[in-house]
């Protein structure tokens, strides 16, 4: 048996992933426990501002996800020179991109929000938060390529270490620039957008610290201009460019059901900005197993042992909804005191504890779904896995439309359809699994 299916070198790939993203929720947290504290515009304005920016960084986390299942499949076939080569080129495909969407969230964005917010104060706050929140974009992009290389050669102890210290550098921004402690501004929402510019700035410095003093960079030919290589491009973007629009969707369709939640209400829009921060919280194990999946699938493959890809995806599940069983105890038996971290309203704590009842439900789901889908996106078939997330998505939307406009029903009920979207996610993935051609996969 190869010691990648093996409980523990599961575990050694997945656990700094997992507490990366421990770290960054602690920005989440933080970003919506400060705002909360401001007022409810500045709390809905930055979510949806900050949905909206992330639905434009998914496109550059797509092409990197491409890029890491590619690098994993070369450092499983031991192919270590070709690993470097590839982030460079990934390296000169993502730093224009990102200056190409900084001046589109500049002159564009404000454009786009003005059709889709009903609140002109929410509006106005959004585009406020954006203005500064952009400049990050070129360092955000420089940082996923670092991500795509420890993760896609199983050494992912560093993102840890660089997201921990990009937590920390945010948390302290944030309460020096929202509230204008340390003889600093008070910017408040503005402060926060710049607080996340600062941090990711300072993980990016990191990663080229630990890439050039703390690992054998010659052995992946890391840091060395080859030049642009057309030929490497298109594969890279041949891979990634499903995956980018598959994040896009999904990120996108987020965004969407938030703007249907404002319809309802600012008050509703609080209080699920509020869930989704508690939500991200519950996912992080989640997210690290996905992440683990898909490069462990991809090293499978490229030491030719595909008949263990379905042992690894029972493994990783099983591991997936241990942890979900260990954290949902601490929702559904404190789910005032969880709210009560993001706001002192008493109406906006009553109304956030039926849908964290609900998102409860849903994460059991999630956990068995997402792993699935990760396989899927590790063997290379990102085409396939763009299909299911479209055909999922589109089936989500309408449900939820429906159910919180044309039904006019409560907001619980609109985050039911939390249900159909893993269901539809989660079944499609396996049945391709089972029975799609995937293990020819050549990249």
């Amino acid at each position: 048996m190869t010691d990648l299916v093996r409980y523990r070198n599961i575990w050694q790939v997945s656990y700094p992933i997992i507490l990366g993203g421990v770290a960054q929720n602690i920005v989440n947290v933080t970003d919506t426990a400060f705002l909360g504290r401001v007022n409810l515009v500045a709390l809905g304005a930055a979510g949806n501002a900050g949905i909206f920016y992330f639905v434009l960084m998914v496109v550059g986390l797509g092409f990197s996800i491409g890029c890491q299942i590619i690098m994993g499949r070369r450092n499983g076939e031991k192919n270590y020179a070709v690993i470097g080569e590839l982030f460079s080129q990934g390296m000169i495909f993502l730093l224009p991109l990102a200056l190409l969407l900084f001046f589109f969230v500049q002159f564009v964005s404000p454009l786009i929000l003005a059709q889709v917010t009903a609140s002109p104060d929410i509006l106005a706050a959004s585009n406020e938060y954006l203005g500064f929140r952009s400049y990050g974009i070129l360092f955000a992009f420089a940082n996923f390529i670092f991500i795509a290389f420890y993760t896609g050669i199983t050494k992912t102890k560093v993102l840890t270490y660089a997201t921990f210290l990009q937590a920390g550098v945010n948390v302290i921004l944030d309460y020096a620039l929202i509230f204008g402690h340390f003889g600093l501004p008070e910017m408040g929402i503005k402060g926060a957008a710049l607080a996340s510019v600062f941090s990711e700035l300072t993980a990016l410095g990191f990663f080229l610290y630990y890439s050039r003093y703390r690992i054998n960079y010659k052995q992946y030919a890391l840091f060395q201009w080859v030049g642009l290589k057309g030929k490497k491009v298109y594969k890279l973007v041949k891979v990634s460019s499903p995956v980018m629009l598959q994040n896009f969707i999904a990120l996108g369709a987020w965004l969407v059901f938030f703007m249907i939640v404002e319809q309802m209400g600012e008050k509703e829009l609080a209080a699920s900005h509020i869930v989704r921060s508690i939500y991200m919280v519950l996912m992080i194990p989640l997210f690290g197993f996905s992440s683990a999946t898909s490069t462990l699938v991809s090293n499978l493959i490229g030491e030719g042992a595909i008949s263990m890809v379905s042992t690894l995806v029972k493994r990783i599940m099983f591991l997936s909804l241990t942890c979900t069983l260990v954290f949902l105890p601490v929702i559904l038996l404190f789910p005032d005191q969880m709210s009560g971290i993001y706001t002192n309203d008493p109406s906006l704590i009553k109304a956030c504890r039926p849908v964290l009842y609900v998102i409860s439900a849903a994460m059991f789901l999630f956990s068995v779904a997402y792993v699935s889908f990760s396989a899927v996106v590790g063997t290379g078939k990102t085409k396939i896995s763009l299909l299911i997330e479209f055909i999922s998505i589109s089936i989500y939307l309408l449900g939820a439309y429906w159910i919180a406009v044309v039904s006019d029903a409560s907001l619980p009920l609109a985050w039911m359809s939390e249900f159909i979207y893993f269901g539809l996610m989660g079944g499609l993935a396996s049945l391709y699994l089972k029975f799609g051609n995937w293990k020819s996969t050549v990249l």
